[in-house]
């Protein structure tokens, strides 16, 4: 017996030393097809992952990947406020290319929704919160709260996210009117043009890109806040522009998507045709696909389970994008777990994409019954505690090690802002700011100035902007010797060298500039004249109106002016010369309106906009849910006894009766679908309820009938309030005749 027990306990150490201690999840991608030439692979999945919505790569080039696993856990979005989410690092011990290990950095979080690694550590949300942590090995510390009303209100689907470092050291985020930075270690915080819905996006310019549902690709044709100086003048012309028509997808099988019922949703063959989810747009930076994918846009489409490449077109005044393809998608699945949610350039040139894998996407608050019945059919609820990650990679593309940041020395980095890669140069440019490397001040001057690598140049020239190290000559030279695309940025950033002692070489490097003709240069030079003209309208003011002649039914430089006159647009509204040249343009309609709205103080919305206001069905799901479901069922199909189905239900579709009945209660026999309901007690409205608006009405309404019907339908506040005084008969609750009564006047 003690033989065997040894050689059992032999046997069981030989199986214990043959096993690596690598969790590798395999994943078939035989549901997967995409684009010939390319190669996809599986860097991470469950158990490791569960339901990521983020990532980021830290200064070794790991994975940091943001979970959400609190998101739509069930048909009814329960668990949202669970502190279930996480944020963890990817680990590749065995070097094998693929993740093996999760380590987790934090825990108990509700809904993190972004991260990014700025300033040698990691900010990230954690609704309503964004905070930033020091790392010290693998662990946070030092937590500074950045922003208190972050992500104050909405639901997950539209709250702040995004956490985008652009080229001119500000990070940006979609579904927000707010960019953040930090100088000399205090956080920054300043109003930007609000932008998109979940995902934003860089180009190497710096021009942002976002989407939101149903519009596949925004973004702004300029540098961001070119056009916002002038708080009294809100920009149309150039930025959140529709870049695209053509919102057609092209699924690989007939998916459920919301509005399948609806009209002109779905195709003959049960194929969704437009965009209905579209999110996270990512401007391909990584230098390691062909030429011809250099800065293409790639969308994601989760409710399609499909990844989209568009081209876009740069018209110097302008960006438009197409379709690359009709009929045919960079990458599609068979597999309706696949969810993109997120794609991210990467440390080695290849595209990164988050794909939550859940059954549920879209948020409760929005669920149509037809979703519904079609998900408890396929049992797309029971999609969850999945995740993945897969790496995009071109078959010709060299595979190159990973380089760790922390162990480059200044000079390593100064090479790295003309890489191949941007995520590499974004990087670069980084850690030469925050470590504060000026020691090779000289070389990134130099960097600055050749014009033989204008990419190289905007990083450097963004280095020295982040050193506080540049000045008004320095940015002179830069435009004399560079191309428009460098110029625009050192006219941009001279904005803050306006002084009287500038004025002989300010007048004239514009002069030259503009005998440039260049229209991607004239929109920025005309934002800088209006600033000019406040120092001195004599010198500048022709200039400025040269330009305007010359471009005068071009709205791209009309906003600039526009937006750098102000404090001095009544002055010239009024100048004869301006009238004169410039008579039955836009500009002098746009311009009249600024000063109208400067006299009664109206400004911009993203001056006077604090927080991200919730959307009317989410505020009336929490209020559903709080007040209604107890009796009529979360899934609104009633509970015997207490209440009848909202389900379908006429007095549903009807939303005056439906007001009525909240307001005021009903008192049964009720009919609904035909069937009669006899309820035991009446059901009290909310009419005496103080604490309950006109507004939380209509919230209520907007869900519900969004929730069990065909479509979601509103009542205005004014309508509710004049519904209170309407009474039934007995002053009391409302029978089904007398509702159906009123129904008829």
């Amino acid at each position: 017996m003690r033989l065997i027990f040894y050689s059992l306990l032999v046997f069981f150490c030989l199986l214990i030393s043959c096993n690596s201690g690598y969790d590798e999840t395999e994943v078939s991608l035989d549901s997967y097809v995409v684009e010939d030439g390319f190669n996809l692979k599986v860097l991470a999945a469950e158990p490791l992952l569960k339901a990521p919505v983020a990532i980021d790569f830290d200064a070794k080039g790991r994975i940091w990947v943001a979970q959400m696993p609190g998101y739509m856990n069930d048909l009814q979005g329960s668990g949202e406020e669970e502190p279930s989410g996480s944020i963890v690092i990817l680990e590749d011990l065995d070097k094998d290319g693929v993740a093996d290990h999760s380590k987790i950095f934090m825990d108990s979080l509700v809904m993190p929704r972004a991260l990014a690694h700025v300033y040698g550590g990691l900010l990230y949300v954690e609704p309503p919160y964004l905070w930033f942590v020091d790392i010290e090995n693998d662990k946070p510390v030092n937590k500074v709260m950045v922003d208190s009303i972050y992500a104050v209100e909405g639901n997950p689907e539209h709250q702040p996210n995004g956490l985008e470092l652009n080229i001119d050291n500000w990070i940006y985020n979609a579904k927000s009117n707010f960019r953040y930075r930090r100088i000399d270690g205090v956080w920054k915080k300043e109003p930007t043009t609000f932008r998109g819905q979940w995902g934003i996006t860089h180009d190497n310019f710096g021009r942002l890109y976002y989407n939101d549902n149903s519009r596949i690709l925004l973004g702004d044709y300029v540098l961001p806040n070119t056009l916002i100086d002038n708080p009294y003048y809100t920009p149309k012309a150039s930025v959140d522009k529709l870049l695209t028509n053509d919102q057609r997808v092209y699924p690989a099988f007939a998916g459920s998507v919301n509005r399948g019922y609806a009209k002109g949703v779905l195709n003959a063959d049960s194929l969704l045709v437009n965009a209905t989810a579209a999110c996270s747009p990512l401007v391909y930076r990584g230098g390691s696909f062909t030429q011809s994918y250099s800065e293409n846009v790639f969308v994601c489409i989760p409710e399609g389970n499909l990844i989209k490449r568009l081209r876009l077109n740069f018209m110097g005044d302008a960006t438009k994008a197409e379709q690359v393809w009709q009929n045919k998608e960079f990458i599609t699945s068979l597999d309706e777990g696949f969810r993109p949610v997120s794609l991210k350039n990467g440390p080695n040139g290849s595209m990164y994409v988050v794909d939550m894998h859940r059954g549920m996407i879209g948020h409760h608050a929005y669920m149509s019954p037809y979703l519904r019945d079609k998900a408890k059919a396929k049992e797309l609820d029971t999609i969850v505690n999945f995740g993945r990650i897969f790496k995009v990679s071109h078959n010709n593309a060299t595979s190159n090690s990973l380089t760790d940041f922390d162990s480059l020395n200044a000079s390593e980095l100064v090479s790295l802002l003309q890489s191949d890669n941007g995520w590499i140069r974004d990087r670069a440019q980084h850690f030469l700011i925050f470590k504060e490397l000026k020691t090779v001040i000289d070389d990134v001057k130099d960097l600055a100035l050749n014009k033989k690598n204008p990419l190289g140049q905007l990083h450097a020239l963004y280095v020295l902007e982040g050193w506080n190290a540049l000045s008004f000559d320095f940015l002179v030279s830069v435009i004399e010797e560079s191309n428009s695309d460098v110029a625009s940025h050192a006219l941009v950033i001279s904005k803050d060298f306006i002084s009287e002692k500038a004025i002989e070489q300010a007048s004239h490097i514009f002069k030259s500039a503009l005998d440039r003709n260049e229209l991607g240069l004239d929109a920025y030079l005309a934002n800088v004249l209006g600033h000019w003209v406040k120092i001195n309208n004599h010198r500048f003011q022709p200039l400025l109106t040269k330009i305007l002649k010359r471009r005068e039914m071009n709205t791209t430089v009309i906003d600039a002016a526009i937006s750098g006159l102000e404090k001095v647009d009544t002055v010239l509204y009024n100048d004869s010369v301006i009238k004169n040249n410039l008579k039955n343009t836009p500009f002098l309609s746009k311009l009249e309106n600024a000063i109208t709205n400067r006299k009664s103080d109206k400004k911009n919305d993203i001056y006077t906009l604090e927080v991200v206001r919730e959307d009317t069905r989410t505020s009336g799901s929490k209020m559903f849910f709080q007040i209604c479901a107890s009796c009529h069922g979360a899934d609104g199909k009633g509970i015997d006894g207490l209440a009848p189905p909202l389900m379908g239900s006429e007095h549903v579709k009807n939303t005056e009766r439906l007001a009525l009945i909240i307001l005021h209660g009903l008192e049964g026999p009720v009919h609904v679908n035909g069937e009669r309901y006899d309820i035991n007690l009446a059901m009290p409205g909310l009419i005496r309820n103080e604490s309950i608006s006109d507004q939380d009405i209509a919230n209520i309404i907007s869900y519900v009938t969004n929730a069990f019907s065909d479509r979601s339908r509103s009542l205005s506040n004014k309508r509710i309030s004049e519904l209170r005084n309407v009474k039934s008969s007995t002053g009391m609750e409302f029978t089904e005749p007398e509702l159906q009564a009123l129904d008829k006047k």
